[in-house]
């Protein structure tokens, strides 16, 4: 659903539940079934691509299942409820801080990336060799 320029502009935007949250419901209320990508949208009220762009992070995560067309809710339950309290965990933080200011992440944020998320072509640190 859309909002007007001046709503996103003011941050006064709808805040629901995430497209991710909202599949890993529906999977859970639905465990014995397993869905195209179509149904779960149709099922959870949103677009295909956002619903296949979640999707496919959720199953990075181990959280969902995927054969041919059909995508169903991981068989690991323990994985998805230590996801779910992560999440809370997450929200009560962001509630009782404010969350993190964007401006003043970026003042101290770091220009490089983090060596974990460094590309290794031969698996050797190049200052190590000198």
């Amino acid at each position: 659903m859309p909002v007007s320029i001046e709503d996103f502009e003011s941050g006064r935007i709808p805040n629901g539940p995430s497209v991710p949250r909202q599949i890993l419901a529906h999977l859970s209320q639905h465990r014995d079934k397993a869905f195209t990508r179509s149904e779960v949208a149709a099922a959870i009220g949103e677009t295909p691509n956002a619903v296949g762009t979640a999707l496919s992070r959720l199953k990075d995560r181990d959280l969902v299942r995927h054969k041919g067309e059909y995508w169903a809710l991981t068989d690991d339950y323990d994985r998805v409820a230590a996801a779910y309290d992560l999440h809370v965990a997450s929200d009560r933080l962001d509630e009782a801080d404010g969350g993190i200011d964007p401006e003043a992440w970026d003042d101290v944020a770091p220009d490089e990336p983090h060596p974990s998320e460094q590309p290794h072509s031969d698996g050797h640190d190049a200052e190590r060799e000198e």
